[in-house]
């Protein structure tokens, strides 16, 4: 399945995607969240200790493919280029807790980074929290339908999902983290003041 071009999963429309206005500053995110949207520290790490363990990593589709106007905009990618990009549900207890796609540059899969086009179903996060030469960028909070996501998980309704520009030996890859419905978050009520 690597390396092989695949039907975009989000809709067509891509000012839907994640432009479309969706975006949260942090301090609107509700309380209950914060922990899950705002955390700089590794979400792997954080879905494996909540589900006790029971985690995996199911692989959607990967492959070279054109990446959104959303995408190439944080990216600073030209229209024609060609990033790799990776989908995947993070399994948590068997049922999908999150759904992930990160997208990577051309120029950012040269010389040892080029083993991100070969995780498979290893978690990118093992990778990237564990690598001596990433950084963080800001996170980005967005509220969303997840049918703005994913065909896999349009019935999911509105969903939370967050976005970091990470930085490999300086060079930039995308991850976006998209929270569904079976995921402990929600598990919390939130109050429409929050």
């Amino acid at each position: 399945m690597a390396n092989q071009h695949f039907l975009p999963s989000i809709l067509q429309d891509q000012a839907l995607y994640l432009g479309g206005g969706g975006r949260i500053p942090p301090y609107r995110v509700p309380r209950p969240y914060q922990p899950w949207l705002l955390d700089r520290g590794s979400l792997t790490r954080r879905l494996i200790q909540a589900s006790a363990g029971d985690f995996a990593v199911k692989l959607l589709r990967q492959g070279h493919q054109r990446a959104t106007d959303h995408e190439r905009e944080a990216l600073q990618l030209e229209q024609r280029s060609w990033p790799f990009l990776r989908e995947v549900a993070l399994l948590c207890q068997r049922q999908p807790w999150v759904f992930a796609r990160t997208v990577i540059p051309t120029e950012t899969l040269q010389g040892p980074a080029r083993a991100l086009t070969r995780l498979g179903s290893k978690p990118l996060g093992a990778v990237l929290f564990n690598h001596p030469h990433v950084r963080r960028g800001p996170i980005a909070v967005y509220r969303l339908n997840a049918a703005r996501v994913s065909r896999e998980f349009a019935g999911q309704g509105i969903i939370w999902g967050r976005q970091s520009v990470f930085y490999l030996y300086d060079k930039p890859l995308l991850v976006s983290e998209y929270f569904l419905h079976a995921c402990p978050m929600y598990s919390h009520p939130v109050s429409g003041s929050e």
